[in-house]
């Protein structure tokens, strides 16, 4: 696996000493450098990094400051940090903004040896989450089968408002219709897994995402106002309600 490495240094001995060390390292790409932390923010937006050596002080920006900004302006993937610094106290500010590892000046070889596999291990660790997070989402099919007892009606899980059951049926209210079947709500609780529905009741499956807003009712329950045209209202149970909000943190 191919690691692409910033180093953010402003003084040029250091910087030296560490490119000579990952020159030695197989699979690592090396970006242009930064000698002051609004650089680095610059050439980070510009060649998204796996990882960036930074020196805890610099001028202008500070090492720590640079890396908080990154960490605020970033919404995918957060590079990570190992904090280079000559004075063993600042070690500790590394890990207020979770770097990976932080190493000291003169720069030990068996020290940065250890500090390569732990960056090695952390990525191989983000490459896998996002594969299997990748793989889980492939299974969540984005329309189901429902048996209304003369054929196999196909119906996207978006479009169920919520369900129901009405004597010997489960109704099943889309945005558009109601399809009546002969399965059970637990059977199409389990057909819907991996998408947003909630029991807010044991007679009620509803679609979070269609919600409106939620009204505390009496003794601990609480009624959901769903987005359809009626503006139906489901009753949430003492038990579910308990729970219901967890779901939109």
């Amino acid at each position: 696996m191919n690691i692409r490495a910033m180093i953010a240094e402003d003084e040029m001995m250091a910087r030296k000493e560490l490119l000579y060390l990952l020159k030695d390292e197989k699979g690592v790409i090396l970006t242009p450098h930064a000698e002051t932390g609004e650089q680095l923010i610059e050439l980070y937006s510009e060649h998204r990094p796996d990882v960036i050596f930074l020196d805890v002080e610099m001028p202008g920006f500070t090492g720590i400051e640079a890396a908080q900004y990154i960490m605020k302006q970033e919404t995918d993937t957060i590079p990570l940090f190992v904090f280079t610094t000559a004075y063993d106290e600042y070690a500790m500010d590394a890990f207020e903004v979770e770097a990976v590892d932080y190493l000291l000046k003169p720069y030990d070889e068996i020290r940065f040896r250890r500090t390569m596999k732990r960056i090695r291990k952390s990525l191989a660790n983000r490459k896998n989450s996002s594969e299997a997070a990748g793989k889980k989402k492939q299974t969540i099919l984005s329309k189901i089968l429902i048996d209304d007892g003369e054929r196999m009606v196909v119906v996207s899980p978006d479009s169920i408002y919520y369900a129901v059951p009405n004597k010997r049926f489960l109704e099943i209210h889309t945005e558009d219709k109601v399809v009546m079947s002969r399965m059970t709500l637990q059977e199409l609780e389990d057909q819907l897994a991996g998408h947003l529905f909630f029991r807010a009741h044991r007679s009620y499956l509803v679609n979070l995402n269609h919600v409106l807003e939620i009204t505390p009712w009496f003794n601990g329950t609480s009624n959901l106002t769903l987005k359809d045209k009626k503006r139906t209202k489901i009753p949430v149970s003492r038990s579910a309600n308990k729970s219901i909000f967890e779901n939109f943190k």
